[in-house]
């Protein structure tokens, strides 16, 4: 695998009539290695500890998320009537800050202290979502209030997310890699599961917009779990390279190294097309055509998101079986194809919510096939020292796309249809996996740089 270093075979001893010296005899070996191994103990509990309070936050948070990416699209599709094309735009300018990625990137590079730009962003997203409920006490929300929250905590989240993937390298062991995103993935594959149920449930007792309350509860607590995550970060070295540099570096880096440029060409493919098929899209979909209720469809997504819950656990099983690159090739297809489910579903409002069930269900399941091996593999070949820019680059490609692909359903949808469009999404996000056969990916089999004959 790129990246990884192999093994220098040793050169014979040389014969000498000098008596050669000895080494360590087994027990002196044996008692050095029970040393160093009670030596190391202490540390890797306490990090394990840290990494814990880490994924309480992170979890906490993850269902707030849920509620408020319920509540959003209902208050626009329900409350202030809008149209297919305002509510894909919503869902557009929540990801809008990404295409300033590149820059947010090479300047958190630079920066110490990635843990308190975590908290920050954190901060500023509890912040904004309080105006929501704060403007439905007077019955003042409005739709212009609903494109600043989304943009306002979109960025929040570009700040958060590239000052993220420098946190977790230090924060957990490179063989713990896999294990810490399956853990992190199952929880947020949980709130999944309940969060739109508890959304839902919250929007029926109060309203969308008091709803959203939950959200800004949820990342308050996040930063303070985040406050009591000690991190040995160490200090960015000093240097005079401009950030337009910097951000230049971390495309360059993406544009040599054969792996990451394949996996985000694979990943922007299938974001456009999962955007042309938003989830704002899919609500619409589901209330104006399926006729069902706010209700009705986040207890559908709630149980249909089992899937990625049983995704996350199996997929460090399905990567010791297949490998990483097939792992995520499966993921490539099982994450998008299920959107067809979808967008042919007629019939009863039970059959049509099982329809929206089983297809959240599957894709699900095939998103996180296709990000925890996908995120582990990144980590294991993007150096320290430039983590955040090239997190930043990758996300203003990655996540830059996902706006275009939501205004690209959007008209779509105004053209041929809802329905229609569904299926665009479905099929063009499946076709991203022809990216990967001509790249070195599919033949990794383990992050240790294990590869396929």
């Amino acid at each position: 695998m790129t990246g990884a270093e192999s093994p220098t075979e040793m050169e014979p001893l040389a014969e000498t009539d000098a008596p050669a010296e000895l080494g360590p005899g087994p027990v002196a070996a044996a008692a050095a290695t029970s040393a160093l191994a009670e030596a190391e103990a202490p540390a890797a509990t306490s990090a394990r500890t840290h990494f814990r309070r880490f994924w309480l936050g992170d979890t906490v948070s993850q269902f707030g998320d849920r509620v408020t990416e319920l509540a959003l699209p209902l208050i626009a599709a329900v409350t202030l009537r809008a149209s297919a094309t305002e509510v894909s735009v919503l869902a557009a300018v929540a990801w809008l800050p990404n295409l300033l990625g590149v820059l947010l990137g090479a300047w958190v590079d630079r920066r110490p202290g990635k843990r308190r730009l975590m908290i920050a962003a954190d901060l500023t997203r509890a912040a904004v979502l309080l105006s929501l409920p704060t403007a439905a006490a007077f019955h003042a929300v409005t739709l212009g209030q609903l494109y600043c929250v989304a943009l306002l905590c979109g960025a929040a989240a570009v700040l958060f997310n590239t000052s993220y993937p420098p946190f977790f390298a230090y924060l957990v062991p490179r063989s713990e890699y896999v294990s810490a995103n399956s853990k992190l993935s199952a929880t947020r594959s949980a709130s999944f599961m309940g969060g739109p149920a508890l959304g839902g449930a919250l929007i029926a007792a109060t309203s969308a917009a008091f709803a959203v309350l939950a959200d800004s509860v949820s990342f308050l607590f996040s930063a303070l779990t985040i406050s009591r995550v000690p991190v040995d970060e160490p200090e960015p070295e000093p240097t005079e390279v401009s950030v337009v540099r910097r951000a230049k570096e971390g495309i360059a880096y993406i544009a040599r190294e054969p792996i990451l440029r394949t996996t985000l060409a694979c990943a922007t493919t299938v974001n456009f097309f999962t955007f042309v098929a938003n989830t704002n899209l899919l609500i619409l979909f589901a209330t104006r055509v399926l006729r069902l209720s706010g209700g009705a469809v986040g207890l559908a997504l709630g149980l249909g998101a089992s899937g990625a819950l049983l995704g996350a656990v199996l997929a460090p099983k399905v990567v010791r079986a297949v490998g990483v690159g097939r792992g995520i090739a499966v993921g490539a297809v099982l994450f998008p194809a299920p959107i067809a489910i979808v967008a042919v579903a007629h019939g009863s409002v039970w059959l049509c919510a099982a329809a929206v069930a089983l297809a959240e269900f599957l894709g699900g399941m095939g998103v996180m096939l296709f990000d925890i091996p996908l995120n582990s593999l990144q980590t294991a070949v993007i150096h320290d020292s430039v983590r955040s820019r090239v997190s930043g680059a990758y996300a203003t490609v990655n996540y830059g796309i996902r706006p275009l692909g939501a205004l690209a359903g959007g008209a779509l949808a105004g053209i041929i249809g809802l329905r229609a469009t569904l299926l665009v999404g479905a099929v063009g996000g499946a076709m991203s996996v022809l990216w990967l056969p001509a790249s070195p990916v599919l033949r990794i089999r383990s992050l240790d740089g294990g590869l396929d004959g």
